[in-house]
C-alpha cells in the first residue's frame, strides 16, 4: 500500500511536542512512512511516558528545549532544514491552566509565534501545520457542529490561549506566506483524542488507568458533558493528510480545518464510561461532589470541510476506539508490552478496507 501519496518518504519533518500523546503517536507513523524527522519538545513530564515506551531514539533527532526559546528553535530549523513542520507543542490541559494562566498563555501563543518565526526565515519549510483544539470556539453550548468559519474564544485561559495561537498562524499567513515561493500554512482542530500512551493529568482515560492501576474508584467531574471523541490515528491520519496537500503546494489547504469523528461519536462522559465497562468490566467509577472550575458542556465539530474537501473520513467508530484504548492499555498494564505499533498498522488495514483516500494499492 502506499500511504499518503508517499509524499513523505525521504522528507525531512520537524515535530514540536514530539515526546507528548499525539507528538509520540506522530512521530511513530512518520518514521514508518520514511520521514527523517526532527523534534522539539520539552523531557516527557510523566512516567511511564508513550515517547520513552516506543523506543524512537535512533529515528528521531531529539532536541530538548521549550518552543518559547526562540532563539535555540531557531537553531533547529538552520541546523536541520525541515521540508514540512507540524507543531503540537503546547500547555494541553484546561484545568492546570486555571493553575498557571500565564505559562498557558506564553506557551500556547508566544511559542506558536517563535515556530512561526523559524519557519519564516527558513529557507527549506514549505509545508506547515499548526495543531490547536475544537476548544479554540466561543462555546455557545449549541446543539450543532462548529465549522471553521465560526468566531474564536474561551473561557478559560487553554482555550482562549489556543484561539489565540490561531490568530498568530493567520497573521503569519496573511503577513508573511501570501506570495508566491512561501510555504502553505494550515491549522488543524481535532476533537477529544484518546488512545493508548497518554498519561496527562486531568484528562479521562489516563486518570481511569491510574486508578485501576492503584485498584480505586476514579471520581468524575462532569458525567454529563458531551465531546467529540475519536482515537488519536483519527486525527493524525487527517494531519497527514491535509500535510500532503500542503507539500504538493496546493493553495486551496491552507487555512483552518476541523478533525472529528462522526455524529455517534458524540458521546456524555457517562456514556464513553459505561461501553469502556464492557472491554474493561472492572473499571469503577463515581462522581466527584467537590467544587470544580468551569469547562464547557457540550462541544461538537462540523467536519464536513474535511469530509468534502480533503476526502478525510474517520475509519474506527466510538466502540472500535474504546476496545483499541483499553487493549493498549491492559497490554501495558498486564503484560508490561507496547503495542502502538500493532495497532497503527490495524489502523491502516482498515482503511484500507474502508478505502480511505489517503491509502491506494
Amino acid at each position: 500500500m502506499k500511504l499518503f501519496g508517499d509524499v513523505y518518504r525521504g522528507k525531512r519533518a520537524l515535530v514540536t511536542g514530539h515526546t507528548g500523546f499525539k507528538g509520540s503517536w506522530l512521530s511513530l507513523w512518520l518514521s514508518q512512512l520514511g520521514a527523517e524527522v526532527v523534534g522539539i519538545s520539552l523531557a516527557p513530564e510523566t512516567q511511564p511516558n508513550h515517547w520513552s515506551l516506543l523506543g524512537l531514539e535512533a529515528s528521531v533527532q531529539h532536541h530538548e528545549m521549550d518552543i518559547r526559546q526562540t532563539t535555540e528553535v531557531a537553531r533547529v530549523f538552520k541546523a536541520t532544514q525541515p521540508e514540512v513542520v507540524f507543531h503540537l507543542a503546547a500547555q494541553p490541559l484546561v484545568r492546570r491552566s486555571y493553575r498557571d494562566p500565564l505559562e498557558t498563555w506564553s506557551t500556547n501563543v508566544m511559542g506558536t509565534a517563535s515556530v512561526m518565526e523559524a519557519c519564516r526565515q527558513s529557507r527549506s519549510v514549505r509545508a506547515i501545520l499548526a495543531v490547536t483544539t475544537d476548544k479554540c470556539y466561543e462555546n455557545q453550548e449549541w446543539a450543532w457542529g462548529y465549522r471553521e468559519t465560526d468566531r474564536l474564544g474561551g473561557h478559560d485561559p487553554y482555550s482562549a490561549s489556543k484561539a489565540g495561537s490561531e490568530l498568530v498562524a493567520a497573521s503569519y499567513r496573511s503577513a508573511f506566506f501570501h506570495t508566491n515561493g512561501a510555504p502553505l500554512l494550515a491549522t488543524a482542530r481535532a476533537g477529544n483524542v484518546i488512545g493508548g500512551g497518554d498519561w496527562s493529568e486531568d484528562r479521562l482515560i489516563p486518570d481511569l488507568v491510574r486508578a485501576m492501576a492503584s485498584q480505586q474508584s476514579l471520581e468524575i467531574r462532569s458525567p454529563n458533558a458531551s465531546r467529540p471523541w475519536q482515537h488519536v490515528l483519527e486525527s493524525l491520519s487527517g494531519y497527514l493528510l491535509l500535510g500532503q496537500k500542503l507539500i504538493e503546494g496546493d493553495k486551496n489547504f491552507d487555512g483552518a480545518w476541523n478533525f472529528g469523528p462522526e455524529r455517534s461519536g458524540n458521546r456524555t462522559v457517562a456514556e464513553v464510561l459505561n461501553r469502556l465497562q464492557a472491554h474493561w468490566p472492572e473499571m469503577q467509577w463515581q462522581q466527584t461532589l467537590a467544587p470544580q472550575p468551569h469547562e464547557a458542556n457540550l462541544l461538537y465539530l462540523d467536519s464536513a470541510k474535511a469530509h468534502g474537501q480533503l476526502g478525510w473520513q474517520s475509519v474506527w467508530n466510538l466502540d472500535t476506539t474504546l476496545e483499541k484504548t483499553a487493549d493498549w492499555y491492559r497490554s501495558f498494564l498486564d503484560k508490561q508490552t507496547t503495542i502502538s505499533t500493532q495497532q497503527l498498522a490495524q489502523y491502516v488495514e482498515a482503511a484500507r478496507s474502508a478505502q480511505a483516500g489517503w491509502v491506494t494499492p
